[in-house]
């Protein structure tokens, strides 16, 4: 009873200091680099994008007109009538998607053609002038509602181009509809756990988007709603290939961050603007935010399809994502301290089909297998400088080794319970206390010496690492850099089958 006390203790205090940090820092124009080196080791995730990090699955389900015309950007003068599912089950959906693992879908609910799958006041381009249900059926209320029943995360797309709207250019006119359908979709479906935007558009027409009055309107309606990926909350890894960067950090320069701005605003009111071109393969390096005027908490979501498309269309029933494939996507995003965003695209028919279902279900099983067993479970663990080693194993993310003093390096020595063949390691990091760790290897005992057997940069909140197949009774992770003490959650060692 008493350890688990202490242990109920420890993450009540990293709740309460994730409450007490702020996810933004600003400089000051004599900050040192030690005082930039601090600030940047103590920006923390917002609860809300906590959150969203472990989710480290999600889902997109791209459905509307294109699905029926073999489109994959509509024109906005499409005839509503062609869209008519035969068997549309928005039950089959989401509950494929948490078959695979999957903790929260997303609806496109508008794409660029403009077309609702709501029954909008709006405009009469939607569902309610189609023939499916005779006009009387409304998807996004389907998918919310299958999300609740099988408890999983519910978010909705709404596409800031409209090609259909008679406003579109206009930007009073059109922002005040814009806001219309936002106001619809976050107030008649319950809870909405993300809001996800793009920044397309129309390219002889001008239209300014207000997006700083949008997030203000989520943030009154459905204020535990991350925004993304134009937005606050979370943004665009910079492709759509599924992989993320090879050191991708979470704290990111932001160019408008001052005192006043702060003083002005709370923070989910603040339109920051990040700082450069963020798809580049170094957003968060000492080099970079040394420049920075200050830091924000602005972690990378990575967005790819099952197919080679992000709507459906009958020649792409062949051509899904592999298993292996779709493993090898979850090394390089939620491997990578990303979350993955997966679109599964409906069929005509309404239902996910059956290629990206036998895909989705021997994806989970290869995942099941590989971390069924945890060979670092039981070990030994030895560390002249560390503090709260046990943590590092007890399967808690919310828990964390650490290291005396002021000490920023560590060796944390695993002696394991008997030899094991391996070829994977998965380090955690307690994002709650911020993002520390900058360069580390892992070694392995060969039996007279130690050998490196890889090495990483960034870790985050999740880092995973496949190299070649070793056999070893002890493994070390030394910590080679870190701003301020490194707080590493976990440590996994696992095999996959070759």
């Amino acid at each position: 009873m008493k350890f688990i006390l202490i242990i109920s203790f420890f993450s009540f205090c990293c709740v309460s200091v994730l409450a007490q940090q702020k996810n933004y820092v600003f400089f000051d124009a004599n900050d040192t680099e030690a005082d930039i080196i601090r600030k940047a080791a103590t920006v923390v995730p917002s609860l809300g994008q906590l959150r969203w990090q472990q989710l480290e699955l999600t889902a997109f389900f791209h459905y509307g007109v294109n699905t029926f015309t073999g489109k994959e950007w509509g024109t906005g003068k499409e005839d509503p009538k062609i869209f008519n599912p035969s068997a549309l089950n928005a039950r089959q959906w989401v509950r494929i998607a948490k078959d695979a693992g999957i903790k929260q879908v997303i609806l496109t609910a508008k794409h660029h053609d403009g077309f609702c799958l709501w029954p909008t006041k709006t405009t009469n381009h939607s569902v309610a002038a189609s023939q499916w249900k005779n006009g009387k059926g409304d998807l996004v209320k389907e998918v919310s509602k299958a999300c609740k029943e099988m408890k999983i995360g519910f978010g909705i797309y709404l596409s800031p181009w409209d090609m259909n709207s008679q406003y579109y250019g206009d930007n009073e006119k059109y922002n005040e509809f814009f806001m219309e359908q936002l106001t619809e979709l976050l107030t008649h479906y319950g809870r909405i756990d993300e809001v996800w935007f793009d920044g397309a558009k129309g390219e002889s027409v001008e239209q300014e988007y207000y997006f700083e009055k949008w997030y203000q309107l989520i943030r009154k309606l459905q204020p535990q709603a991350v925004i993304a990926i134009m937005g606050p909350d979370v943004r665009w890894v910079g492709t759509e290939t599924g992989y993320g960067r090879e050191t991708e950090w979470s704290v990111v320069p932001t160019d408008n961050l001052s005192q006043s701005t702060i003083a002005a605003n709370s923070q989910k009111n603040i339109a920051f603007t990040p700082n450069g071109d963020m798809r580049g393969d170094d957003l968060g390096s000492l080099e970079k935010i040394r420049k920075a005027k200050g830091l924000v908490w602005y972690p990378a979501e990575i967005d790819v399809s099952i197919r080679p498309s992000w709507f459906y269309h009958e020649a792409e029933d062949s051509k899904v994502k592999s298993p292996e494939k779709l493993l090898d996507i979850y090394f390089n995003s939620v491997g990578r301290n990303g979350v993955l965003l997966l679109n599964i695209p409906p069929d005509k028919r309404g239902l996910i089909h059956e290629s990206d279902i036998a895909a989705l279900e021997q994806w989970k099983q290869l995942r099941d297998d590989l971390f069924k067993t945890n060979f670092a479970s039981g070990s030994k663990i030895k560390s002249a400088n560390g503090v709260n080693t046990r943590y590092i194993l007890d399967g808690k993310n919310a828990t964390h080794f650490t290291t005396k003093g002021n000490a920023t390096t560590t060796v944390i020595e695993l002696q394991l319970k008997s030899p094991a063949s391996f070829n994977v390691v998965q380090l955690q990091e307690n994002i709650r206390m911020g993002q520390r760790v900058e360069a580390f290897e892992l070694d392995y005992w060969d039996g007279t010496a130690w050998k490196i057997t890889t090495k990483g940069t960034t870790i985050g909140y999740k880092r995973l690492i496949r190299f070649n197949t070793i056999i070893t009774d002890k493994v070390r992770l030394r910590i080679l850099s870190s701003r301020l003490n490194p707080c590493l959650a976990e440590i996994g060692i696992y095999n996959i089958q070759e």
